[in-house]
């Protein structure tokens, strides 16, 4: 068997010699035992001598080899690595995009808080809207991971159920009625339909410019109608401008842009942006351009990221549980992992009002209003769905259900995972295409303020 060298001794590590990465072969022949032994050794089997595991180890430590993990993941018929895929939106590079503060940052965040504990692994990959092999390349990944978390309008629907006969695939902030895979989203018509009642009922705002974002963003489209809704309903509010926006800042600042140009005569009460960031951008512009906001214009965004909170004034916008959404997606995609037949299901998380100073709300206090998804109050109000409390934290049982479900891929395969875990944030509005089950939520206030300051409004 082959030692390692006294210190000065100009005999080369036995890797060196191989002139390649060790193999479990190399071991084999080097230990003098067949590949069959090593295997044992490596997955700590009892049926090996003493002596001959230590020669074995040592051969081991000598040629730093390390066991093939795929190799042992394709015993138990996993790979156990799943992919996420979003879309790479052009930023200028100093965009607050490019700062860490992306959406998918924070689904990030949230993925990998529910598959680290199961020695899991995450494979990361960006596609922009433009990129032609962009489904090819979707495919190609799909043969790499047990299963894929595609983020909103990447993919249409056509395709996604073809990709979805290959792997399974959750889809987060996809469209609530996509009916080929299951969707995690969050309530975007809900949250923005509070959101522009609130300018119309408390704040008297009537004339609307709108920032929308890309044509192929679902949670855009939802905000969108939720506008339009408002509007309809109101007789004396209407839209006078929009501009096509693409979530970034600099978008935003291109759509200030083009309302002082089009209605410096007569600006808006109101601008309503589909993210916060294209909302930071209008902000900045029109101050710049010394227009006072919100005296003149109020200004408003969506998602609730941190940046919102430090301009000024603070940006009123509606927050959106974005690592919630991934934590959700992972344990939906380990669920469907372990049970290929579930039925798809679209599960819509609920989202909270924060009103800030942008909209003319008090500067002195951060108000937050949990809004149920808008599904889960039609059917409470007819009575067809089963009420929960908005903004209780998961059940001991729910978070023991939502563990189980995890852990049922990691180490027993063929074990079903009992339930979707219930949200620990917020309510949530979850149905099965084809199914019956169903849940809704009620509506709760929450109220913090912004210096802390007792007697604030609720």
């Amino acid at each position: 068997m082959p030692t390692a060298g006294a210190r000065g001794d100009p005999t080369p590590p036995v890797t060196e010699e191989l002139g390649k990465t060790a193999t479990l072969y190399d071991v084999a022949r080097l230990a003098g035992v067949s590949t069959a032994t090593v295997s044992r050794v490596v997955h700590g089997h009892d049926r090996v001598k003493a002596d001959t595991r230590d020669r074995v180890q040592a051969v081991i430590e000598e040629l730093g080899y390390v066991p093939d993990g795929a190799a042992q993941s394709l015993s138990r018929r996993r790979k156990e690595i799943i992919g996420l895929v979003s879309e790479a939106r052009k930023a200028a590079q100093y965009d607050v995009e490019n700062m860490s503060l992306l959406f998918y940052d924070e689904v990030l965040h949230g993925v990998e808080a529910k598959i680290r504990d199961h020695g899991w692994s995450l494979l990361i990959s960006y596609i922009t809207g433009e990129d032609p092999d962009g489904f090819e390349r979707l495919q190609a990944m799909s043969a790499k991971v047990d299963g894929l978390l595609i983020g909103e309008g990447i993919v249409e629907s056509k395709r996604l159920a073809q990709l979805a006969a290959r792997v399974p695939v959750v889809v987060i902030a996809g469209a609530p009625d996509e009916r080929s895979v299951d969707v995690i989203t969050a309530g975007n018509r809900s949250g923005a339909f509070a959101l522009v009642s609130h300018l119309v009922a408390e704040h008297g705002r009537r004339r609307f410019f709108h920032v929308d974002g890309p044509a192929n963003a679902p949670d855009a489209r939802e905000r969108r109608s939720a506008l339009e809704q408002v509007l309809r309903a109101e007789p004396r509010c209407r839209l006078i401008g929009t501009s096509q926006g693409s979530f970034s800042v600099e978008s935003g600042q291109r759509a200030a842009e083009q309302l002082l140009a089009e209605h410096a005569d007569a600006l808006p009460d109101a601008v309503v942006c589909a993210n916060d960031q294209m909302a930071i951008g209008a902000l900045q512009m029109l101050t710049r351009a010394g227009v006072k906001v919100p005296e003149q214009v109020a200004v408003v965004g969506f998602d609730d990221i941190y940046p919102g909170s430090l301009q000024e004034p603070p940006l009123t916008t509606v927050h959106q549980p974005m690592r919630l959404m991934g934590e959700h997606a992972a344990v939906r995609l380990l669920e469907r992992i372990a049970r290929p037949g579930l039925r798809p299901k679209v599960e819509v998380l609920a989202t909270e009002l924060v009103l800030r100073a942008s909209c003319g709300c008090s500067p002195d206090a951060e108000e937050r209003r949990v809004i149920e998804p808008a599904g889960a109050r039609r059917r409470a109000t007819k009575g067809r769905a089963v009420g929960t409390t908005a903004a209780t934290p998961a059940s001991p049982r729910a978070s023991r259900v939502a563990a189980r479900a995890a852990s049922a891929v990691a180490s027993a395969p063929r074990q079903a995972a009992e339930a979707a875990p219930a949200p620990s944030d917020g309510a949530a509005n979850m149905h099965e295409h084809g199914g019956r089950r169903t849940r809704g939520a009620t509506t709760a206030r929450t109220t913090t303020s912004r210096r802390r300051v007792a007697g604030a409004a609720s």
